[in-house]
């Protein structure tokens, strides 16, 4: 599921933030007066992405955006391209969000005990390992209008898998999958969702309520997909926003 519209502007009006820029990530850093060790929210774009595509998804606005609105409210924002080129490439792809990950809590302005991991559209599946096995560093993921299946999608990266495996694990008394429970998750879903990707979502939302995750929903009634370039309204805007307040949060 690659953005439709990638050129097009983020709906939310932000003071651009230029990023330190990485061979392979964009670190967009807060004010310094903010302090000097702040939690950092790793952005993992979505796809299938063409190979040649230019610019690469971390030059988008749309990433551009939410980097500088995260700078803005204290926080490292990990800007990055991953190899989701087609849909045999999820293995790649969690590698190199594997990368980026270990790159944002090394960095030095960055608290590495307080991570999130915030995944669009057709990135969706590679939120499944983190779901089903978190690290104790990492304090919530985030999804925004995912992809959450899909018949050719391999087990380890389907995510309804991932919360129903910890919600029974919970339920049995097993050691860690109650903090694997707790995980706070952060999903924002839109009315006007296409059909196919709409019914992944229902299924994860069912299958996460029954295993008691902690799950908050930004519900976007009038957006469509990649509703925060595609739809500029104050509906968006304050879909985007709660999101964001959801997720820093968790990072507190």
């Amino acid at each position: 599921m690659q953005r439709p519209d990638h050129p097009e502007p983020f709906v939310v009006p932000v003071g651009p933030v230029d990023p330190e820029r990485g061979e392979t990530a964009d670190f967009y850093l807060p004010d310094a007066s903010a302090g000097p060790a702040r939690p950092a929210l790793v952005l993992v774009h979505g796809g299938p992405v063409p190979a040649d595509r230019r610019p690469t998804p971390r030059d988008w606005p749309v990433y551009r955006g939410y980097g500088s609105l995260l700078a803005g409210r204290g926080v490292v924002a990990v800007t990055f391209d991953h190899p989701l080129h087609g849909p045999g490439a999820y293995p790649r792809s969690a590698e190199r969000v594997r990368e980026a990950v270990e790159r944002a809590r090394e960095h030095p302005r960055v608290d590495g005990d307080r991570i999130a991991l915030w995944f669009f559209s057709g990135g969706g599946p590679l939120c499944a390992g983190w779901l089903r096995d978190p690290p104790a560093w990492l304090r919530c993921v985030a999804l925004t209008y995912p992809r959450l299946g899909g018949p050719a999608l391999e087990p380890s990266f389907r995510p309804v898998d991932a919360v129903e495996a910890v919600g029974a694990a919970a339920a049995a008394g097993v050691a860690g999958a109650m903090r694997a429970s707790a995980l706070p998750i952060v999903l924002t879903r839109v009315g006007l969702e296409r059909p196919d990707i709409a019914a992944t979502v229902a299924e994860f939302v069912a299958t996460a309520q029954a295993a008691e995750a902690n799950l908050t929903i930004v519900d976007v009634p009038a957006g469509r997909h990649a509703f925060d370039t595609l739809d500029d309204t104050d509906a968006s805007r304050r879909a985007v926003t709660q999101a964001v307040d959801h997720v820093l949060a968790a990072l507190r």
